[in-house]
């Protein structure tokens, strides 16, 4: 294997197993004549809305102070926009009644008004992450990804006549169909990593537990002879990424470590279960979506967090009430107290994504630098059921195309879908509208 034989497309190989390298030097080297640092996108939900008093900054540009909410952010506030009085007006009802959880999931990365139904005839719009994985997701081993935290439905009445359809998804693909989300890590990570059919890959990974051996012992005969044919820094910078993998895949072992005790050799049954921990759960996930785009694997991803009108209790911070009944506070104090630490909690989350992609060398700056992470309610007070004011932040430099390390105040009224546009043709999907979009929207880079 030659340097100029190193192509971003390389990839370890073991049993059942292909582990694609990042960016690295050599694959400059080898693409000199095309863009070596592509763009990527992804967009996260949170529902019920956020305690706007404990979110907003209070003053406008640059150098705003984080309120309570967004104090997790410190690390990376100079990488973040704060996008204030976005409005998703097809979240509301238009002559629909009630539904504005289910709507503000379905509306939230679409623009598009749902159709009112519990039944098959479900019609929302294209989502921007649909629209970008058409357009650029033949360039990447999966045109995008989709990740959750919570099991939803595809039928039924969720919220006042909607179907779970819309409460559950936040990506679809065509006016009638939602894409569903993957809630389970480790057919996350085999997906990412993993080189044959469903059952081979469940095979493997099986063998690996049960031979108590990392993916890492299959693939060290190509990793040495790769590391053979780079630069002292590509060294230095495959074996932090290795070591990224392994640290990934301990955290998935322990996360399930006792139902893996006694499983025998040659048991083909699907790997593990989800976490049982959310909070690991969520940084899992988050994981996932960083070794897809650190691997050029996709670069669209979305990960709703927890589904519309999600009502969680969050025992980690000692808040047994579920999330939706304290989004319906009515003013009380104690209520807005709750909900302000549970707006936190995600932020705290929301930061351990960016400061992760933010720890990553690539090009002359970082894998944050490359991406576009927006971040989000579809509501945004829970009470009020409103979708004016919507509590966003856009994080991440596009790849140079967005100027971060502000607060922007929109005029009332403003299409988050102009937002959504805005993406579009910053990643390679220049189309003219999405939802109701009026346009691209300004500001984005001075």
């Amino acid at each position: 294997m030659s340097r100029l034989a190193i192509s971003r497309r390389t990839a370890l190989r073991g049993l059942g197993l292909s582990l694609t390298l990042p960016w690295l030097e050599s694959t400059t080297q080898a693409n000199a004549s095309s863009p070596t640092i592509p763009v990527r996108m992804a967009c996260l939900f949170v529902p019920n809305g956020v305690h706007l008093p404990d979110w907003t900054p209070t003053t406008t540009g640059f150098g705003f102070e984080l309120p309570y909410s967004l104090q997790p952010l410190a690390n990376v506030r100079n990488d973040l926009l704060v996008l204030s009085q976005l409005t998703h007006d097809k979240g509301r009802p238009n002559g629909d009644g009630p539904g504005d959880h289910a709507r503000s999931a379905s509306v939230f990365l679409t623009g598009a008004q749902p159709r009112k139904t519990d039944g098959n005839a479900i019609r929302a719009g294209v989502s921007v992450d649909q629209v970008v994985a058409q357009a650029i997701g033949s360039q990447t081993r999966f045109p995008s990804l989709e990740l959750g935290c919570e099991e939803g439905r595809m039928a039924g009445d969720c919220d006042s006549g909607y179907s779970c359809a819309y409460s559950s998804n936040i990506s679809w693909a065509s006016e009638s169909s939602p894409v569903g989300k993957e809630l389970n890590p480790h057919l996350v990570f085999q997906r990412l990593f993993a080189n044959g059919t469903q059952s081979e890959s469940n095979g493997n990974f099986l063998e690996r537990r049960a031979l108590r051996k990392s993916i890492l012992d299959y693939v060290a005969r190509d990793t040495k002879q790769l590391q053979k044919h780079l630069s002292p820094q590509d060294r230095h910078k495959l074996d932090e990424y290795l070591h990224g993998v392994r640290d990934v895949e301990r955290r998935l072992e322990q996360s399930t470590e006792t139902s893996l005790n006694n499983i025998p050799l040659g048991v083909t049954s699907p790997p593990p279960g989800i976490p049982s921990d959310y909070s690991e759960h969520l940084r899992l996930m988050s994981d996932m979506m960083v070794l897809a785009f650190q691997t050029d694997s996709t670069r669209v991803a979305t990960f709703m967090m927890a589904n519309a009108a999600s009502n969680r209790s969050y025992q980690q911070l000692q808040i047994p009430d579920g999330h939706h009944d304290l989004s319906h506070h009515q003013g009380n104090a104690e209520k807005h107290a709750k909900l302000r630490r549970i707006n936190r909690f995600h932020i705290e989350h929301l930061a351990y994504l960016l400061e992760k992609l933010k720890s990553i060398p690539e090009g002359e700056g970082t894998l944050l630098d490359n991406c576009m992470i927006v971040y989000g309610s579809g509501i945004s007070d829970g009470d009020l059921h409103n979708h004016d004011h919507l509590p966003v932040l856009l994080a991440g430099r596009g790849g140079g195309t967005i100027d971060t390390g502000r607060h922007i105040r929109f005029p009332e009224e403003t299409p988050m879908a102009n937002l959504l546009l805005a993406m579009s043709h910053r990643i390679g999907a220049p189309v003219d509208f999405i939802g109701d979009s009026t346009g691209v929207l300004p500001q984005l880079q001075l």
